[in-house]
């Protein structure tokens, strides 16, 4: 059971990115934008229940839930800690997790000259964006790719964040024309 070490605020008001002591998963992503996507995850679902909350986002260390506003962080904060405490840490199930998450997309159905594409538009993000949001309690994958249409889709305190569909969009899309100069981004 992890034990909270830190609560941050995100820059999404409606946001907090709890940091735990032990890992809710090894490099798993789970990422709700509704209660009815969580089915079948114990933790997410628990957080759902609570009013309020609107998106849980979670992976390591660390768990980003977004409220709709309508809550007192303080009161919304002591309630949100209940689950995450009882929640199970990373073992053994993770291999097991990993095998069953699902991808967003696919690479083995890509040819391989659009697998060779996203693979460089990838490995860019990891090193340029991805860090940077995750710093602050967000997350971006990418969807789909199809010709020179990049869908992408944010994660946690990103998926709300005003500055996302604005400031960082706009910032990844000139990052990956400098791979591919006639790409368009769009955050779906």
């Amino acid at each position: 059971m992890p034990k909270i070490a830190e609560i941050e605020p995100t820059p999404n008001p409606n946001a907090m990115k709890f940091i735990l002591r032990e890992p809710l998963t090894w490099g798993i992503t789970r990422s709700y934008d509704k209660p009815e996507h969580a089915v079948g995850d114990p933790l997410a679902m628990a957080l759902f229940d609570i009013e309020h909350v609107t998106n849980v986002f979670y992976v390591d260390h660390w768990v980003t839930v977004t409220q709709d506003g309508g809550a007192d962080w303080e009161q919304l904060m002591r309630d949100l800690a209940v689950p995450i405490r009882e929640a199970p840490s990373a073992d053994a199930q993770s291999a097991q997790l990993a095998e069953q998450s699902s991808e967003a997309m696919d690479p083995a159905k890509l040819s391989p000259e659009d697998r060779e594409r996203l693979d460089k538009i990838n490995a860019a993000l990891d090193e340029q964006v991805r860090p940077y949001l995750q710093n602050d309690g967000g997350d971006l994958y990418v969807v789909g790719l199809e010709g020179n249409k990049l869908s992408v889709h944010y994660q946690g305190a990103c998926g709300s964040c005003p500055s996302s569909l604005s400031g960082t969009l706009a910032g990844i899309e000139n990052l990956v024309r400098q791979i591919e100069p006639d790409m368009e981004v769009v955050a779906v």
